[in-house]
């Protein structure tokens, strides 16, 4: 980060770290934890857990195009873009249409730096009433829900954002049961390659993903662990985040 001093960046890594989550909601119906881990202290991975007046929750989970420094600021401007969207109208579809035009307002000044405004995005909201989860999956690594021994993708819905003026969404849907895992995660934990140039992987997140027993907090240290051990390079050369929610059942007001 050339120009910029060891204590700016110290102290603008600190600011970014306010924005985010410091902890996962308390709920009888689940329970959420999150780990991440910039490349170069300040990066492009965002996420949010909003708890809606009516018990109903959003989680969201993205990636801006780049790392470090110019990354981070794109990242700032959407983080608080997507909780003022969310404020006023708490639907996928919306909030990721909303971004979409946001992003482009920014795109569209530059030729040079457009495409640092774009980002992919997965925006969903769960019912705990139900267990349902809508959910628009713009062009981010497809989440993976975890039941008995099998895998389910939840696979992208719609173009990553920034890029056009009106792209191609969609909104889907998801029924959880419980004992069901969820797993969102950004790319960065797939594309770690280890000294050989190989790389970790769909298939190696697959099978952490289905060995583990553990609580959601162990699987995130565990994971992070691995790719940690995996890895021919410390720090990261990319931003990586993971988000667990294990699902115990409905919520009852009983």
């Amino acid at each position: 980060m050339n120009g910029f001093n060891t204590q700016d960046v110290g102290l603008a890594r600190e600011v970014q770290q306010l924005l985010f989550p410091k902890g996962s909601p308390l709920c009888t119906w689940c329970c959420m934890g999150v780990k991440n881990r910039m490349a170069q202290g300040l990066g492009g991975d965002y996420f949010e857990f909003i708890t809606l007046p009516d018990g109903c929750q959003v989680v969201f989970i993205g990636d801006v195009t780049g790392h470090g420094l110019h990354a981070s600021l794109v990242m700032a401007l959407l983080y608080g873009f997507i909780h003022e969207a969310t404020s006023r109208k708490c639907d996928p579809l919306h909030t990721v249409t909303e971004v979409n035009r946001f992003l482009q307002t920014f795109a569209k000044r530059s030729d040079k730096y457009d495409h640092y405004f774009t980002t992919t995005l997965f925006c969903s909201i769960i019912d705990p009433r139900t267990l349902s989860m809508h959910y628009v999956n713009a062009g981010h690594v497809a989440p993976m829900v975890r039941r008995g021994k099998s895998i389910t993708y939840l696979a992208p819905t719609a173009q990553p954002l920034g890029f056009f003026d009106e792209p191609e969404l969609g909104v889907k849907s998801f029924n959880f049961e419980k004992g069901d895992r969820l797993i969102l995660y950004t790319d960065g934990i797939t594309e770690t390659f280890d000294d050989q140039g190989h790389i970790f992987g769909h298939g190696r997140l697959e099978k952490v993903l289905l060995a583990h027993e553990g609580d959601h907090e162990k699987f995130l240290e565990d994971l992070f662990e691995e790719i940690q051990t995996f890895s021919a390079i410390d720090p990261p050369e990319d931003d990586c985040t993971a988000i667990v929610i294990d699902l115990h059942g409905p919520f009852t007001n009983a």
